[in-house]
């Protein structure tokens, strides 16, 4: 077991090892450089709090994923309408539902091998700053000891639900009517087909969210809604959808999650002198489905390439970390703002709309308006009917 010193210098400190840290941490030790990821969980990827849900296409961002660290391959979506009628998605290369316990851990150690230090039971609370730079962290690690490491440049991957952004001079607060609230039950007994997942639609069913059913193998399944904040908790939603489905009634509960995840609210400054957020933390959620992990991938190693320019250079101003702004909105920004259109209009929508446009689309354009393409087709089938006609302007 390796403690980290009060006096050891890092070039990049990295706060939460979740897939945007961990896989920032793996770049930055791939290039050469010292990079430490701080957790506060004793235990990473636990306890889970997403559906699970993975395109096989992540493997390009981060090798081959071992059989261990998903339960269920999938083939693609069936995304139901109110009435039943079902469009049957199929993605090119089908996707995972992982095991976050094991998926995280790999990550993780995908870091560690390849030079990257990752300490859990860590907790950050407090940042350092000198001149106007945050030059390093404080806390406490597991055995309760108070610690302080100092970095060139600092990262933090550490979830929507910390103030230490603030630090730093950085408002990452998020709008709570942009956070969909969510409570998802690990179920046992389940009868839906595993070979898909399935999203169920309808604003009376989960206003502005969905009910998503992903199956994990030998009848388990992740169960569960994300809904705007409202009267009613989540829980009430997901437990009469679950009474009313001949699949699910006489299924068991073996663990149960819930959490807050951002639908909007996409940042434009997420740099500071000597800090980048990055991750959920800054918002990086697909606004549509929730789906996190592609993003919070993606968002953690463009802020690793940020941080290395910034070390070749030996320039840690916010001048040249903002660089992280320009290229993540060039790589996923820009998509993220089109799908959180889409979100938009989908909430002002009834069940009779959603309906029409099971009707409508074909399977193939449901995947194309999650990844922000294809926005036309979507208007012209909201102005088939004319009280829609404003809606379908907003996406033009």
């Amino acid at each position: 077991m390796r403690l980290i010193k009060d006096d050891e210098m890092y070039d990049v400190i990295i706060i939460g090892a979740g897939p945007a840290g961990t896989c920032c941490a793996r770049k930055l030790a791939e290039a050469g450089y010292a990079a430490i990821a701080y957790e506060k969980r004793n235990e990473i990827g636990a306890p889970k709090r997403c559906g699970e849900g993975l395109e096989k296409k992540a493997e390009k961002l981060v090798g081959k994923i071992p059989a261990r660290c998903y339960a269920q391959k999938v083939k693609g979506a069936r995304i139901y309408a109110p009435n039943g009628k079902y469009l049957e998605a199929v993605m090119e290369g089908g996707g995972y539902v992982l095991e976050r316990k094991v998926f995280d851990k790999w990550l993780a150690a995908q870091a560690a091998n390849a030079g990257a230090h990752v300490q859990s039971g860590t907790n950050v609370s407090k940042l350092i700053l000198e001149n106007g730079y945050v030059t390093g962290v404080k806390g406490t690690n597991f055995n309760g000891e108070a610690f302080e490491s100092k970095a060139k440049i600092v990262v933090f991957a550490g979830g929507s639900d910390s103030s230490l952004p603030k630090q730093a001079g950085l408002n990452t607060t998020c709008n709570p009517n942009l956070i969909d609230t969510c409570v998802q039950y690990e179920m046992a007994g389940v009868k839906s087909n595993p070979n898909f997942i399935h999203i169920y639609m309808g604003n009376k069913l989960a206003p502005r969210g969905y009910v998503w059913i992903f199956p994990k193998g030998n009848k388990t399944a992740n169960v569960g809604v994300g809904v705007v904040p409202g009267k009613e908790r989540p829980m009430v939603y997901l437990n009469d959808f679950i009474n009313k489905s001949d699949e699910l009634r006489e299924a068991s509960i073996i663990e149960v999650n819930a959490g807050g995840v951002p639908v909007g609210g996409l940042l434009k400054d997420m740099a500071s002198n000597g800090f980048i957020v990055c991750g959920e933390a800054a918002h990086h959620v697909n606004p549509i489905h929730g789906g996190g992990i592609k993003e919070a991938i993606i968002s953690g190693q463009i802020a690793a390439e940020t941080a290395i320019k910034a070390l070749k250079a030996k320039d840690y101003s916010k001048r040249i970390l903002s660089e992280f702004n320009t290229k993540w909105w060039e790589v996923r920004g820009n998509h993220l703002s089109k799908v959180e259109k889409i979100r938009e209009i989908m909430e002002n929508l009834s069940d009779d709309d959603f309906n029409m446009l099971a009707d409508t689309f074909k399977p193939e354009d449901i995947v194309e308006f999650t990844r922000g393409v294809k926005l036309q087709v979507f208007a012209k089938a909201l102005m088939k009917n004319p009280k829609l006609v404003t809606l379908a302007r907003h996406l033009i």
